[in-house]
């Protein structure tokens, strides 16, 4: 059964930031609420207040809500019509398809002077001979009733056979309050029974059965070892059972009455709670992931399902996770291992096998405030792990490259062989020399052309060198 709660008010109060005090407009339709109560202490400023198809059976508590102008209680268990005399500014009420009986409780609506329209179709009262003229006879404010516009000689009509019409609605009221008494004393003695039907099943004896021969029991007890059906074979009994009952509930023909719909929500009530037992039954644990193999292989895992790319480079690679971009860090745990790196979104695994090896001492992880994305670099190391079986394979860099080239060069190198029997041992008294001391030359002078030359050429026109 459902209960009018504050939480259930702020849930249906969102167009209104969840703010009850100031509300004018609030729906609980289809909430399974049994009793109208709090909304007069909460929401003193409802306008409008959608309640129908619930399980109200009586009009209450409204009293104090002097604002209120529409008023939807269809489909409900209301057999009268009664404490509205305080919403003075009640203009329309909508009373469809419930248990109104009492026509004459509508007389408790001449104090709401502005109420127009009324809607009472559905209801047994509905039924009664002259209905339409009584109601029209006894709210004179009445524009509109069940969706039809009161006539002006329709009014003065039904006023003038009032005081017939009277005694006959009194006459019918009587009838109906004598079938609903029966009704009700019908569905107590039957809920009784099913109560105490439901008592003897769960107080039966071990194997849910009653038994009256003290023999039978011992040969059961005996037997019992031998003859016991396994788990299986009694779970689907059970469940045919149970849709068994279900089927024939639904087939009983039954009275639309208030305790009908009461029964019918227990009934359902209760499929639902053995549907509960049932999923709860078959639920099992789930087993944990597995992230590493016996033989010590690392898996690619993905059970948060969230987006990711990889970049490798020479140096280094890098891991893009596309986190949710609200998420706490807190809620973020990052493992780099040599070989693969795990990721725990909360609490669900990512993990990745890489493409060589890396250094986690090296690695980093940060996060972009922007996009929330996680961003692991992890360096490489020397060596590339392939999968499978771990085939090393070495990265050559320029000084391996000239070391290499030494030794292949120092192999085809050759060498001499010394006689370990000779040994000679350096003069050191003539390691370091003496220079020996050289007189300098002087140049020789250059020899100028002369005049006993033969070759020279005495030329007047030339000035002498000195």
């Amino acid at each position: 059964m459902g209960w009018i709660t504050e939480d259930l008010i702020r849930r249906n109060a969102e167009h209104n930031d969840c703010v009850i005090f100031s509300l004018e407009e609030l729906s609980l339709h289809q909430q399974e609420i049994e009793r109208l109560e709090h909304i007069d202490k909460w929401c003193r400023d409802l306008k409008i207040l959608y309640l129908q198809n619930n399980l109200i059976g009586k009009i209450e508590n409204v009293s104090k809500l002097k604002k209120l102008e529409y008023l939807n209680l269809a489909l409900n268990n209301i057999e009268k019509i009664e404490n509205l005399e305080g919403c003075e500014e009640l203009a329309k009420l909508d009373l469809t398809v419930n248990f109104i009986g009492e026509l004459s409780s509508i007389k408790t609506l001449k104090h709401n002077i502005h109420l127009k329209e009324l809607f009472l179709m559905g209801n047994p009262c509905a039924f009664f001979d002259h209905y339409r003229e009584f109601v029209v006879a006894t709210l004179p404010q009445l524009k509109w009733l069940d969706g039809k516009e009161i006539e002006p000689s329709e009014r003065i009509k039904a006023l003038q056979e009032y005081s017939v019409i009277e005694p006959q609605i009194r006459e019918q009221e009587k009838d109906h309050c004598l079938k609903r008494a029966k009704l009700k004393e019908e569905a107590q003695r039957k809920h009784q029974e099913e109560d105490k039907n439901e008592d003897k099943r769960s107080n039966a004896g071990f194997d849910g059965r009653w038994y009256t021969d003290i023999n039978a029991t011992l040969s059961s007890l005996e037997s019992k070892d031998h003859l016991q059906a396994p788990d299986t074979e009694e779970h689907n009994t059970k469940k045919l059972d149970d849709s068994e009952d279900d089927l024939e509930f639904w087939n009983k023909p039954c009275l639309f009455t208030p305790e009908s719909r009461l029964e019918t929500l227990r009934h359902m009530e209760k499929q639902r709670k053995n549907q509960e037992k049932l999923s709860e039954r078959k639920k099992k644990v789930k087993p944990p992931r597995t992230l590493i193999t016996e033989d010590g292989k690392a898996l690619n895992v993905n059970e948060p399902k969230i987006d990711f790319s990889l970049k490798d480079n020479e140096k280094q690679i890098i891991l893009d996770l596309a986190v949710y971009r609200y998420m706490d860090t807190s809620l973020i745990n990052v493992d780099v291992q040599p070989t693969y790196v795990r990721v725990m979104i909360k609490g669900k695994p990512f993990q990745l096998v890489l493409p060589a090896e890396v250094k986690p001492d090296s690695s980093s992880a940060k996060r972009s405030q922007t996009t929330g994305h996680l961003v692991i670099c992890m360096p490489k190391v020397g060596e590339v792990i392939t999968g499978g079986q771990r085939a090393f394979i070495s990265v050559k860099t320029t000084s391996d490259r000239s070391r290499e080239h030494i030794n292949t060069r120092s192999k085809h190198m050759e060498k001499l062989e010394v006689d370990p029997s000779k040994h000679s041992f350096p003069d050191v008294t003539n390691i370091v020399q003496e220079k020996k001391h050289t007189p300098r030359r002087r140049p020789e002078p250059k020899i100028l052309p002369s005049e006993e030359d033969p070759t020279f050429e005495d030329n007047p026109e030339v000035p002498p060198l000195i």
